[in-house]
């Protein structure tokens, strides 16, 4: 599944024949050629008698077709995503650079995200005194969907509601002051506020201060070092950030689309550069393991750079590592989660891809091999960055994207 396979040769000697007498392929043969329908692969019946005639492979061609209505329907999420798969995208960097209107298009259509959200809110109001008015502060508000969903989690429960929303880019700025103007369930409950989050001097305290500042690795897109600004502004023991905290997880893969694709560029910069992507011709070496962690209210003075060495489980097979799949998992508040973490995903959410952190030069690991690999968070007054190297018994790669000379992320 991570090769380009294009074509699948079946010999009719594979075939079973079941009670009617029909041709049949034993149950892992089924698996198998089930998950190559999802390749486009083309598939060739070679007869293991070469006499015979044309028209008696056809019930194994009726087999084959039969075999393509066992597939699961296409969820609503694949139909959207579909599109995008094993499509190298540049992260983005929100922080640094305004998104643009359709980014947001995109991102609001997410059946799942601000449900989730909608839930957290309601959860951490339950905790605060019933009779109190409470401050909210949305930080990186956007367009507006979280300060919806925090409303409808007030709106819910009863709650009397003082809320502030914080937004840098002057675009979105707009289109939050239009809807104070024309949403009356916003209109003098919601200030908009236009400014960075960490630069704002707040009038008040805020009781619940809730944010969607995560990237597909969760700390990528710097939430970290934007709530570590803000949380100045949450009531000190008793504030409540949501998120609470965040995790990183990384997988080994092989996959020779994704590689090609970087190192067709045939420079340095493509090969040391992490891309969002929807992975599809993609295998998995091992299961995905924790790699970095963040909580919020923070300890401050806080430290954002990380280390983690990682011995993922033993390769099941022979296989090459053209790098890393990257995923995170948050819990909002409480029970509350959002996760692209294959384990613990979100089924339904499609805002986030995983993220593909390449190898300079593929490495190859034997069957019973643990992939091992280094991860660095690296910060400095301007810049984060990440590098990383990885190791099997066949070999140890350089370290990549050393001092963010490739690809860093600016604050």
């Amino acid at each position: 599944m991570g090769e380009p396979v294009k074509g699948c040769v079946i010999p009719t000697s594979v075939f079973l024949t079941n009670d009617k007498g029909f041709p049949v392929l034993s149950r892992s043969h089924q698996n198998f050629v089930l998950q190559l329908f999802n390749y486009e692969v083309q598939f060739i019946i070679r007869p293991t008698d070469t006499a015979t005639a044309d028209d008696h492979l056809l019930p194994y061609m009726q087999y084959l077709v039969h075999l393509q209505t066992k597939r699961p329907a296409v969820s609503e999420e694949e139909a959207y995503t579909r599109s995008y798969y094993d499509h190298l995208q540049a992260p983005l960097q929100p922080l640094m650079d305004n998104l643009e209107s359709a980014t947001y298009d995109v991102f609001e259509k997410d059946p799942i995200k601000y449900s989730q959200y909608q839930k957290a809110v309601h959860a951490a109001l339950l905790t605060l005194p019933h009779l109190m008015e409470v401050v909210i502060m949305v930080v990186g508000a956007g367009r507006g969907p979280l300060i919806q969903a925090s409303l409808n989690a007030a709106d819910e429960l009863g709650r009397t509601v003082k809320m502030y929303a914080v937004e840098k880019n002057p675009n979105a700025v707009i289109t939050l002051r239009h809807r104070v103007l024309s949403t009356p369930s916003w209109r003098d409950r919601v200030d908009i506020i236009s400014g960075d989050m960490r630069e704002w001097d707040a009038p008040e305290k805020a009781d619940i201060m809730v944010s969607e500042l995560l990237g597909s690795f969760g700390d990528n897109e710097l939430s970290p070092e934007c709530l570590d600004g803000a949380q100045s502004f949450l009531k000190p023991d008793t504030g409540i950030c949501i998120p609470q905290n965040y995790t990183s997880f990384l997988a080994p893969i092989m996959s020779s689309k994704l590689w090609n694709g970087v190192s067709m560029f045939k420079d340095l910069k493509h090969v040391e550069t992490q891309y969002v992507v929807r992975l599809h011709n993609v295998s998995f070496v091992a299961k995905a393991e924790q790699c970095f962690y963040f909580e919020h209210p923070s300890v401050q003075p806080a430290d954002n750079s990380r280390h983690v060495r990682i011995a993922f489980d033993p390769a099941a097979a022979p296989a090459t590592i053209h790098g890393f799949a990257g995923y995170f998992e948050s819990t909002l508040f409480g029970d509350v989660m959002i996760s692209i973490n294959p384990k613990t995903v979100s089924v339904g959410m499609f805002s986030w891809f995983p993220l593909y952190i390449p190898l300079r030069v593929p490495i190859k690991c034997n069957q019973g091999d643990r992939v091992v690999v280094d991860m660095w968070r690296c910060t400095d007054a301007k810049k984060v960055w990440y590098e990383w190297a990885a190791e099997t018994s066949c070999g140890v790669t350089s370290i990549h994207n050393p001092g963010g000379r490739s690809q860093w992320i600016g604050l």
